[in-house]
């Protein structure tokens, strides 16, 4: 009996594939476009529901729309300049930096902006919400916490395109019965003997000559933890944060920490390896010691890190101010004055 998934053969990076014309149209943007979209709704939601509202300004839909433009301006730079400066290692874009937001190859071919860094859009958009809400006056962690809540849901639709995107960002291989063969990953010779004991094991037919092995379709699982599963968390907790603040620190810690945990099922990139490893032997396609880390969870590590400090930071600043909830100071201030003698 298989013990693996077929990637579906129906489905291509191209939204209308055999189309030349519109072959510009693939999922990969279509995705991005209903990550924002998501991302806007659920964050308009909360406008809607006076989250944000301040004593002397009510928020309109100009103020989110402005807001979201801003933000993502900024999230795409970044998302865009770590994706090169981190991952690519290209020595072209020092000597033609232009390249780095050109969406056609050498050869003419549109390809978009192919290459996006998630911890550069993370790092590119809290600059640009910060800088928005600095111009504008607004209470800048109150409306940062509310971002916080919508990433997730969007974020969900970006993990749905590197799937849709003919498998890339694959897992690792696996023996689960839902390892899936995707199109694009690298073969093994069937001659070696513990691929044929992996094949066999997976209920892989027998072949010969270049064997696909199932890998974890890890895209999915940060789709699904990455996305859904802390959408739900943070959408139910909403109403409870003890300071404004609380959800910058909440989804810092929360993507680092689940990232974390799913680069183990996740093949890193060739080109860079393991970041730290000691086992050096440790093939990239097998996770065969919990020391070795990728870029990753080098750059998830840090999120955690930064979440953390922060988080103490805040928790230092209201206790300094009389506990959570401002207890003691809204005491201080119904206290009345002593009489002048």
């Amino acid at each position: 009996m298989p013990l693996y998934i077929n990637y579906p053969s129906w489905l291509s990076p191209q939204i209308f594939p055999g189309v030349k014309f519109l072959s510009l149209f693939r999922w990969y943007g279509l995705m991005y476009v209903f990550a924002f979209v998501t991302a806007f709704l659920v964050f308009r939601k909360q406008v809607k529901q006076g989250d944000l509202n301040t004593p002397t300004h009510v928020v309109t839909d100009d103020d989110v729309f402005s807001f979201f433009t801003f933000s993502i301006v900024f999230l795409l730079l970044g998302a865009r300049l770590f994706s090169i400066i981190i991952y690519n290692g290209s020595s072209k874009y020092l000597t033609k930096p232009w390249l780095i937001f050109w969406p056609w190859d050498e050869n003419g071919n549109f390809t978009g902006l192919a290459g996006m860094s998630y911890h550069g859009g993370f790092v590119g958009g809290f600059i640009g919400m910060v800088i928005w809400c600095k111009r504008h006056k607004q209470p800048m962690f109150k409306w940062i916490d509310a971002m916080g809540i919508s990433i997730p849901l969007g974020f969900t639709f970006g993990r749905i395109g590197n799937f849709l995107n003919g498998g890339e960002l694959y897992g690792r291989i696996t023996t689960m019965p839902w390892g899936m063969l995707f199109p694009n990953t690298p073969r093994f010779s069937s001659s070696i003997p513990w691929v044929q004991e992996f094949a066999e094991a997976a209920g892989l037919p027998e072949t010969t000559g270049l064997l696909n092995l199932p890998r974890h379709p890890s895209q999915l699982y940060e789709a699904f933890f990455e996305g859904i599963f802390l959408f739900v968390v943070f959408w139910l907790i909403r109403k409870k944060k003890p300071f404004d603040g609380f959800f910058i620190t909440m989804y810092s810690v929360g993507y680092g920490l689940v990232r974390f945990i799913i680069e183990y099922f996740r093949e890193p990139d060739a080109n860079l390896g393991y970041r730290i490893a000691v086992d050096k032997e440790a093939p990239l396609y097998l996770n065969q010691s919990l020391l070795n880390l990728s870029t990753g969870q080098i750059l998830c590590l840090l999120m955690i890190l930064g979440g953390l400090i922060f988080f103490a930071i805040m928790m230092i600043h209201k206790k300094k101010l009389g506990g959570i909830d401002g207890s003691a100071v809204s005491a201080k201030a119904k206290k009345p004055p002593k009489k002048q003698k």
